[in-house]
């Protein structure tokens, strides 16, 4: 084969292989970028899956913590009944009591 033939080759052959190459990083260059975007989908996606699981849980605390204060509420006021009917169902002996006092003071008085 002559020389110049063999150098033409030559030439032909690293000039596809730089369009191989060049391709090569071209499509490495899409691939880094397709990956980047769908790790920012993923990302975003776990984001709003975080966000909607924490609106979730708050509100089933905020519905506990209602049922939990309802709890108490009534509770206080069965306390709050039976302390009224025990202080009402004593109310004529303590005004009694308190009288015979006041009559004893003033008895010792005279």
């Amino acid at each position: 084969m002559p020389r110049p033939e063999v150098l033409e080759r030559i030439k032909t052959a690293e000039s596809e292989a730089e369009d191989i190459v060049k391709q090569a990083e071209e499509d490495r260059d899409e691939r880094i970028e397709e990956a980047r975007r769908e790790a920012e989908e993923i990302r975003a996606d776990a984001e709003t899956e975080a966000d909607e699981y924490e609106s979730e849980r708050l509100a089933e605390a905020r519905e506990e913590i209602e049922a939990e204060r309802e709890e108490l509420i009534e509770e206080g006021k069965q306390a709050r009944e039976k302390l009224v009917a025990s202080a009402e169902e004593n109310a004529d002996e303590a005004v009694e009591y308190a009288i015979s006092q006041f009559e004893e003071a003033v008895h010792a008085q005279t």
